[in-house]
């Protein structure tokens, strides 16, 4: 039984009275608020594409501008390069392929900040929303054009851990779904926000992400047509179109308007630039169907299912993607973090089949054997990921040993629980490990540079969330 604590119950309240309280003022924000559960915070959106997006930089607008400092740090860090300069390239090449919708949007953001006081702008909001595009498809690409050497981060990550399973896989025949975040610990201790957004037009829906942000960027939601939504990063991906449509405006717009797994396909394609590359697990609680779709640049091939399971831990499955869209990838060396938790996701199905539910799903992302190493090791092969106690950093993605970042949050959901607009989080590890940041850099002074931005992450509890929530306090706590 899950249940909800006074303290909890006393934050919602005070922050649904302050939301509502600001009604009064500004009408754009007539029926928002948030509230903080199980270290989530929760945040309902509604109207307009402006309106959505006033709120969402009103309600936001400290975390937002926590948010930009984040990486603005990492970019000068990692990349070498200015937030000037982020912001200038969100100007002249993302924006002007961001649709209407969600130029107004973005736009809204950015009045909401205004209305608080902030000095960060629409150029910021725009490189916010396209800095994962930016550093590891557009500027390797950029650096290639230009003959110069790309930095050693800006290569496309393999990260996060999923699977999507139905029918005789599952223990009531429904779908079962599960993700975990796996991020650098100074992005995802910040990645632990609700979004319960009822747009004018489209899909209710209900996903995990980032303040300013206007997809959920680790791409877990769900929307009211019953499609159930996640994907992991394609390891190695390489190309990018300067004249696609942004990665972050195409996932916004398929988990808006997309009634079944080939609308979501159909979207995701439609334009594609080849930013922030996945392979996108689908699941359609009205036909039981579940998807799988890999996401390159060049190719896209999707295959579909009503019985069994997909498992996704940045493991290519088509000769066609990993010949034309991840030459770097390496399936064959049982080292990496990728081929190591792909066996080790493999096995746990086979041992779990026809068993599969969402307390199972929370089991998956919390599991800590390495298959390379046949013992439980927390650490960069593990499906919960905990690359800072890695002596040996991931090559393929030129993570350093002791590399601050992991498995960040956790989200499952079931065809049961979809229908009724919900999902089960927990922020922090999903294994329930807590990050210290203070003993962590006092050990390891080679990431000093990130203390500024680099706090301790706690898990919280697994907290089920619901679309429509009222701040009071729905939402329950095991």
């Amino acid at each position: 039984m899950r249940f909800a604590t006074l303290f909890l119950l006393a934050s919602a309240s005070t922050a649904a009275f302050a939301a509502s309280s600001a009604t009064a003022t500004d009408p754009r924000l007539e029926g928002a608020y948030k509230f903080n559960d199980g270290g989530w915070t929760y945040v309902h959106l509604e109207g307009t594409p402006g309106q959505v997006g006033f709120q969402h930089g009103y309600l936001l607008a400290h975390e937002i501008e926590d948010n930009v400092n984040v990486y603005k740090v990492m970019g000068k860090h990692n990349d070498n390069r200015s937030w000037s300069w982020f912001r200038e390239v969100g100007k002249t090449v993302f924006w002007p392929k961001v649709e209407p919708e969600y130029q107004a949007e973005l736009k809204g953001i950015a009045d909401g900040l205004a209305a608080q006081g902030s000095k960060i702008d629409l150029w910021d909001v725009v490189a916010l929303n396209a800095y994962l595009e930016i550093v590891d498809y557009y500027l390797p690409a950029l650096d290639k054009k230009e003959h110069m050497p790309a930095p050693l981060a800006a290569v496309a990550p393999g990260k996060c851990s999923a699977f999507i399973a139905t029918g005789s896989a599952t223990k009531d025949g429904g779908i079962v779904i599960a993700h975990s975040n796996w991020s650098s610990y100074a992005e995802g201790e910040r990645w632990d926000y609700v979004f319960d957004i009822v747009p004018a037009k489209g899909q209710h829906i209900l996903m995990d992400g980032l303040p300013g942000v206007i997809t959920s960027e680790d791409d877990f939601g769900i929307n009211a047509a019953g499609l159930m939504i996640t994907e992991t990063t394609l390891s190695k991906a390489k190309g990018f179109d300067v004249n696609g449509i942004p990665e972050f405006d195409r996932s916004r717009k398929a988990m808006q308007y997309a009634t079944s797994i080939d609308e979501y396909a159909a979207i995701m394609r439609k334009g594609n630039n080849g930013g922030y590359a996945n392979s996108w697990l689908i699941g359609d609680r009205k036909t039981g169907e579940i998807g799988y779709l890999e996401l390159g640049l060049h190719d896209t091939p999707l295959k579909k299912k009503t019985d069994g399971y997909f498992v996704s831990a940045n493991f290519p499955w088509n000769a066609n993607v990993i010949h034309d869209d991840t030459p770097g990838f390496d399936p064959t060396n049982p080292e990496s973090s990728m081929n190591a938790r792909h066996i080790r996701a493999l096995v746990f199905m086979q041992e779990h089949y026809g068993k599969l539910d969402t307390a199972l799903a929370e089991a998956y992302l919390s599991d800590h054997y390495d298959s390379y190493e046949h013992k439980m090791d927390p650490g960069k092969r593990s499906l919960c990921g905990h690359e800072d106690t890695s002596p040996v950093g991931e090559k393929v993605w030129d993570d350093p040993p002791y590399d601050p970042g992991g498995a960040v949050t956790g989200k499952v959901t079931s065809s049961e629980l979809a229908a009724k607009m919900s999902f089960i989080g927990r922020a922090g590890h999903p294994c329930g490990e807590d990050f210290l940041a203070g003993p962590f850099l006092k050990a390891h002074p080679e990431f000093a540079w990130q203390k500024p931005i680099l706090h301790d992450m706690i898990a919280g509890p697994w907290t089920q969330f619901r679309a429509d929530e009222k701040a009071a306090g729905q939402a329950a706590q095991r």
